[in-house]
């Protein structure tokens, strides 16, 4: 892999990792054989690269390649965007019909699995924070799924309510 060239003053912060970061993905591909041919799974891998709220670059990898080989299901590409008082996963599924699409939530975990014997995905979602998994609003358009939860009351802390005063 080829060095790059000192780019602006502070820049170099900001890609030092991404080096390691394809020299990574590059190691995971080596001795790969992909598969060709005439009823042959297609090969569908890529990396989502992101910048943290910290400013850091967070990588999440996509598709049906895992360990060298190709799986049955592909893993499709999601984000999850924090916000104030919910918690927003938008999931790409193209090609799927909405019936097609199953919703499993806890607290702590979103997993995703489209049943379509054409289009297979699978996909388990950490969520960085705990929600309220019974407030779940899923929409789907356009091959793009997007649940929204509520985020749940930490722990021991229950929201004030109205004192009646007599």
């Amino acid at each position: 892999m080829a060095r790059r060239r000192p780019g602006p003053p502070g820049m170099d912060d900001f890609f030092s990792g991404f080096d390691d970061l394809f020299r990574r993905v590059f190691e995971d591909l080596e001795g790969f054989e992909f598969p060709g041919g005439a009823g042959k799974e297609p090969v569908v891998y890529g990396v989502n690269v992101r910048i943290s709220p910290e400013g850091r670059p967070v990588v999440s990898q996509f598709g049906n390649v895992e360990k060298g080989r190709v799986r049955g299901e592909r893993e499709p590409l999601v984000d999850v965007i924090e916000e104030k008082d919910v918690l927003r996963i938008v999931v790409e599924l193209p090609g799927v019909e909405k019936e097609e699409i199953r919703l499993d939530a806890s607290p702590q975990q979103l997993r995703v699995e489209v049943a379509d014997p054409r289009h297979r995905f699978s996909k388990a979602v950490g969520l960085p924070v705990r929600v309220d998994e019974k407030s779940a609003k899923a929409t789907y358009k356009n091959g793009i799924l997007e649940v929204v939860f509520k985020r749940a009351e930490p722990a021991g802390e229950k929201p004030g309510g109205k004192i009646k005063v007599e």
